[in-house]
């Protein structure tokens, strides 16, 4: 059973990743995995968004909502994605 303490636990450690480019995975049904990669970018009370870019499309970039109970009931898996570095030369 998920308890309040549990919801704003996990919103105070996602606030501490505001900014920072994490990957969300999620079951879409029959078989299908859906995976967004985005800058986290608000944690509302009862929700966070997610800015992701899309892939060859030069619009406005697209926001994802997710809940914090789809993350403690782990239907969302959460993890950092660490920055490349890219060495030119």
């Amino acid at each position: 059973m998920i308890i309040k303490t549990d919801l704003e636990a996990c919103r105070k450690d996602l606030q501490n990743f505001v900014g920072r480019r994490i990957r969300l995975t999620s079951n879409g049904g029959r078989k299908r995995i859906i995976i967004h990669e985005g800058v986290l970018d608000h944690c509302y009370p009862n929700v966070f968004t997610v800015r992701c870019t899309r892939q060859n499309c030069e619009t406005a970039p697209e926001v994802v909502s997710y809940s914090y109970v789809d993350v403690l009931t782990k239907a969302v898996e959460i993890a950092m994605v660490s920055a490349v570095a890219v060495s030119a030369g």
